[in-house]
């Protein structure tokens, strides 16, 4: 009977100790999933565009401003990116601006400084704020917030303002914004989407920090504010980092927001209210009136293979930098 006894609990599990092996290799598919996905993506997008590889004028892309990629008499087609990649870059870079400070202060008074209710109802709203869709973001900046910026960037012809907007580079001429859509509507579209994610992951890196920190600090005498500065930036910086540079990605990444909120005008922006035109809105509004296997067919999966690695550049960079900070801590 004692024998049956021990038996039997092995005779049980038999049936999962076959499934062990399967199991293990399931996981291990899951662990490198994203590196498969990425160069399968990679893979597919180069197929597309490798037989332009060749005929491409590459100095003209980086350098042209002029896209025209439907040819017409008297009007060759030209394939510059040169205006579509500054589009692209200045509203990140506008969204940056706005987003990293908006989302470092905030993740600070999250983490920080509200408390109770107060701080349970903001981190809701914030998980909130990440889940409209980005479609919604650009009737935003196109119904609401462009017609706001053209109000405050218009003025009469001679006016002080309007002098003071050429000037400043914040429109091209005395009369002001001619829409609203334009770059610096893009960007605070472009920041508004980037900011959830920033909080988001900034509160985790300044929660991650032991409280121990804290305390010793205001044991020697610092507030709060002084606590967060002093403290609590240097010890949670490589979180902090890592979010701004995905919050990055995140704009630079964007389509449909930035196809509504920048004016879809391919031009090289002389002024913070000029219409302009990024690639991923470009890729988005052109392809699915392009004939398969046609030069602009090919060249719009070039764009997309110049975009691919502007983002893993930055994810790539982002990681390097992270990494830098934590070996020169721990020197």
């Amino acid at each position: 009977m004692t024998e049956l006894q021990t038996i039997s609990p092995r005779k049980k599990f038999r049936f999962l100790d076959t499934l062990e092996k399967p199991i293990e290799v399931l996981i291990r598919l899951c662990g490198w999933s994203s590196i498969i996905g990425i160069v399968a993506i990679f893979l597919f997008i180069f197929k597309e565009a490798a037989p332009m590889v060749p005929k491409l004028d590459w100095v003209q892309f980086f350098t042209s401003p002029r896209w025209i990629p439907n040819p017409a008499p008297g009007n060759p087609p030209s394939f510059g990116a040169w205006a579509l990649l500054v589009g692209t870059f200045t509203t990140t870079f506008i969204a940056l601006i706005i987003a990293v400070p908006v989302g470092l202060g905030a993740a600070v008074y999250i983490s920080e400084f509200a408390k109770g209710k107060v701080k349970e109802t903001l981190k809701i709203v914030i998980e909130l704020l990440a889940a409209i869709p980005s479609i919604v973001w650009g009737f935003i900046g196109l119904m609401v917030l462009g017609p706001i910026i053209k109000a405050i960037f218009t003025a009469a012809p001679g006016s002080a303002w309007g002098k003071i907007m050429v000037a400043l580079h914040l429109a091209s001429s005395e009369t002001g914004a001619t829409q609203g859509t334009n770059l610096l509507t893009g960007g605070v579209i472009l920041a508004l989407m980037s900011v959830p994610l920033v909080v988001s992951l900034s509160e985790d890196a300044l929660r991650a920090v032991p409280d121990s920190f804290r305390e010793a600090a205001l044991a020697l005498g610092a507030n709060t504010w002084e606590t967060v500065r002093r403290v609590l930036f240097p010890a949670a910086r490589n979180g902090l980092l890592a979010a701004c540079m995905l919050g990055m990605g995140r704009a630079i990444g964007e389509t449909m927001a930035v196809l509504l909120a920048t004016g879809h005008n391919n031009r090289i922006p002389e002024a913070l209210t000029d219409p302009v035109r990024t690639m991923t809105a470009t890729i988005a509004a052109e392809m699915g009136e392009t004939v398969h296997g046609s030069e602009h067919y090919r060249v719009l999966f070039i764009l997309g293979i110049v975009l691919f690695i502007a983002t893993c550049g930055i994810n790539v960079a982002s990681d390097l930098i992270v990494k830098g900070v934590k070996k020169a801590n721990k020197v």
